[in-house]
């Protein structure tokens, strides 16, 4: 066999299939998401394992070539480091058939989409890793999960791990409004690790069953508590909007815990939500079923035709379910917890003017960043920063149309790239932009606000 028919063969080793039983690996992204991803799994017999992050970024950085974004380093690293710790750990013992590792992908232009590929080379060169399978969601059939588990459980998996995601972003916006205020330093850091185990805890014992109710109930009463914990007398602090590139702005690590150095500069930050991303995936997906209906129309193939309506009607049915359990747990919290509320993808594109700023038919994350980072000023936000890996082109995009933008409407901007390195301007950059967030929000106040 030549080397390139051996190559492509050894991609196939990056598909789905039936993970249950095998040792699923996850890159860890978000501090909660991605544990309660985990917890999904294991809720649906399959033994998930959240890795170390960020401990193996020097062996990530050694197998690339630095044309790559930096969350291919750091996931490179990740795999590769707990791999290393694993063989250790186990001696004679290790067998690569026991795991699979989980890497998402998207289609589009992002180069994301072919990492789980590029990885899959980079283990191949270690004989001992040839044997660890890929495998992955993709954002082209709006992360399904057919083929990863058996038919009867796929649907309702992904119901189970929507909902974990958005009570993971609610437990981070539970997190972002309350530290900044808490009496105690540290309290709500031990409290929210305290509620995580908990939930993790119950979407164990409860996932699989969809007892939907049970989640509610423990994010209202972590809700209720971590009220208390604000001390009424601090007055609000400037509000920030963090936009950006999705691993990089979720992943503290890799961005330098820009969260807690915002709010160590005297700033409240609302990052935007991983279900922001799935509802923008799930709603082009239905817009592409729409599109090919059309097509199929045009050119008369009623086969054709008949598949896509009847896929875009499962996907608008799916893409309500999404909207009604979101909206039910953030109404759970409300009641306690004046928390940010997510943007609907409907709103969003309507802060993009018509297309006028951006449009959702070249879609990738500069569409999100824009219409979230213009909906946040909409509503009353005193400061916007943009988090994204160097060179990440939707985040360069992004940045192009929103800095001069917001600088008509002379709200404060921020870029932050990232690519592991330190830059030695960090911190004085943070603490000006802060500065100049509560300036901003001082002219609101005093109704010199600029339209």
């Amino acid at each position: 066999m030549d080397e390139r028919k051996m190559d492509t063969a050894r991609l196939r080793l990056v598909q789905r299939f039936d993970v249950t039983g095998r040792v699923l690996l996850l890159p860890r992204m978000t501090p909660f998401g991605t544990r309660f991803l985990a917890a999904s799994f294991r809720a649906f017999g399959v033994p998930a394992v959240v890795m170390e992050t960020y401990k193996g970024l020097s062996l990530g950085k050694e197998y690339t070539s630095g044309k790559e974004c930096f969350p291919c380093q750091v996931t490179l690293g990740d795999i590769l480091h707990f791999l290393q710790q694993e063989k250790v750990r186990l001696g004679p013992g290790f067998d690569p058939r026991r795991y699979v590792y989980f890497l998402p992908e998207s289609d589009g232009p992002c180069r994301f989409g072919m990492y789980n590929k590029l990885q899959r080379l980079v283990l191949d060169t270690f004989p001992e890793y040839r044997d660890i399978p890929i495998t992955y969601l993709s954002t082209q059939d709006a992360y399904s999960v057919a083929g990863l588990l058996p038919a009867e459980k796929a649907r309702y998996f992904r119901r189970v791990a929507y909902v974990a995601a958005v009570i993971a972003d609610v437990f981070d916006r539970i997190v972002w409004r309350v530290r900044p205020y808490e009496l105690r330093e540290g309290m709500t850091d031990g409290f929210m690790e305290e509620a995580a185990r908990a939930m993790e805890s119950l979407i164990e014992r409860v996932g699989e069953a969809r007892d939907f109710q049970a989640m509610l109930d423990l994010v209202e009463d972590v809700a209720k508590t971590a009220a208390g914990f604000v001390d009424p007398r601090i007055p609000r602090k400037p509000r920030i909007g963090i936009v950006g590139e999705i691993y990089l702005r979720t992943h503290p690590e890799s961005n330098q815990d820009i969260v807690r150095e915002i709010e160590r500069h005297g700033g409240e930050v609302v990052d935007a939500s991983i279900a922001e991303w799935i509802n923008f995936v799930s709603h082009e997906r239905l817009r592409k079923m729409k599109r090919n209906a059309a097509l199929a129309f045009r050119r008369k193939d009623r086969r054709a035709l008949r598949q896509a309506l009847k896929t875009a009607a499962v996907q608008r049915v799916e893409n309500a379910w999404q909207a009604w359990r979101q909206r039910q747990v953030y109404a759970r919290v409300l009641r306690h917890l004046d928390i940010q509320p997510d943007h609907s993808v409907r709103e969003i594109e309507k802060f993009l003017d018509g297309g006028r700023h951006f449009s959702f038919e070249i879609g990738t994350e500069a569409a999100l960043s824009i219409g979230g980072a213009l909906a946040h000023v909409h509503e009353g936000f005193h400061g916007i920063v943009n988090v994204f890996p160097f060179t990440c082109m939707p985040s360069t995009i992004c940045s192009a149309i929103l800095k001069p933008l917001l600088l008509q409407k002379r709200v404060p901007y921020l870029d932050a790239p990232y690519d592991g390195t330190v830059q030695p301007n960090r911190e004085v950059a943070l603490r000006t932009f802060v500065y100049q967030a509560r300036q901003y929000r001082d002219r609101q106040q005093n109704g010199k606000r600029r339209i």
